[in-house]
């Protein structure tokens, strides 16, 4: 297949007037004669890689039927989510491996990328929208139980290393290939820093489950916002973090920036009454809250609509949007097959118009 775009994203770069081939679903040439078979009028660029999701459509990766976890997938991939991985939050450890098992097949048929758990380890200080009863200390023994039952499907796990065994933890994810994310977290600076050398290169969520940064008694936020090692995550919806706190972080961490959607059940699927594990969420004017105490829930973003924020509202480049929601995702998960348009990766793409996303296309 010939595909010309009237524009694309290459080498992070938009060149214009661009024929590339797909064959077999991978793009093998980005400057191709012959018949065109399709023709793109807006921007191609790569399509997003979500690491952090937890449901949309009405429905969590969770799902006990297949057909709900597709339904998650779908509306996300209509949204220019071309590769994404499922989140799952703190539950017992028996009802975690039920819900890994039921999400195997899907990772093994490419479907999902791979499983983010978020929890059980986390801080009972910070555990947000997790329930605290079932907050666990990581154990190494217990994440290569986790780590053995899943076969390779588990891609990253949050955690909080200030927990007993923390440091050890974050060591023994990054040995065994796993991502080792901070978050949910009220770590001081002294171990944040252990929790870097260690290995961990993502921070879940910035700002959000995190302590404030006080000028006196320096945090893992801190630390974070200044070590240029360590990627960071951005729930770009305006709600989770003020946009004031965006422009910051835009500035202060330029290249490490990771948009997310975070999503729950509730993403394009409307306002309503919806859980969150075993607790009442209530979605109002698309923000999704704990009926318990008020506290965000996750949120309904897509990644659409993060992108197309980070454009509209802080005036990024569509070239620094995609690096954001494609390139960098992929590379801090080491997914080498997307992420970029490039002779080798599979031909997953996003048309761009007017600074809104009009297509996806998955060859």
């Amino acid at each position: 297949m010939i595909i010309h775009a009237k524009a694309a994203l290459i080498d992070g770069e938009l060149c214009n007037d661009v024929k590339l081939e797909v064959v077999d679903g991978v793009i093998t040439s980005l400057d191709v004669k012959g018949p065109i078979d399709q023709v793109v009028d807006g921007t191609l660029i790569p399509g997003f890689v979500d690491i952090h999701c937890h449901g949309g459509a009405g429905h969590y990766f969770s799902a006990k039927e297949p057909a709900d976890i597709q339904k998650v997938i779908d509306i996300h991939r209509e949204n220019g989510t071309t590769t994404m991985f499922a989140s799952l939050v703190t539950e017992p450890l028996d009802a975690l491996k039920t819900q890994i098992a039921g999400l195997l097949p899907f990772v093994k048929s490419g479907e999902i990328a791979g499983i983010h758990l978020e929890g059980p380890y986390l801080s009972p200080h910070k555990c947000g929208a997790h329930d605290p009863a079932l907050l666990r200390d990581p154990l190494p023994s217990e994440l290569q139980e986790l780590l053995d039952f899943a076969d390779g499907a588990i891609s990253m796990v949050t955690l909080a290393p200030e927990l007993p065994h923390g440091i050890e933890a974050v060591e023994f994810l990054v040995d065994n290939g796993v991502v080792a994310a901070l978050g949910h977290t009220n770590a001081n600076a002294e171990v944040a820093e252990k929790a870097i050398a260690a290995g961990a290169s993502v921070i879940t969520h910035f700002y959000n489950a995190l302590p404030a940064i006080d000028h006196k008694s320096p945090s893992i936020t801190l630390t974070a916002l200044l070590d240029e090692s360590i990627a960071l995550e951005l729930i770009n919806d305006g709600h989770h973090v003020d946009d004031g706190a965006t422009e910051l972080l835009l500035r202060s961490a330029p290249g490490r920036v990771i948009l997310v959607t975070d999503a729950m059940s509730g993403a394009g699927a409307g306002d309503g009454a919806y859980t969150i594990g075993n607790l009442d969420v209530e979605v109002k004017g698309g923000v999704a809250r704990l009926t318990l105490n008020g506290s965000l829930a996750g949120s309904t973003l897509t990644m659409k609509a993060t992108f197309e924020r980070l454009m509209s509202e802080f005036g990024s480049s569509i070239e620094y949007a995609s690096y954001c929601a494609s390139t960098l995702p992929a590379k801090t998960l080491g997914i080498e097959y997307v992420g970029e348009i490039a002779v080798g990766k599979l031909a997953h793409f996003v048309e761009v118009q007017n600074g809104k996303v009009v297509n996806t296309f998955k060859f």
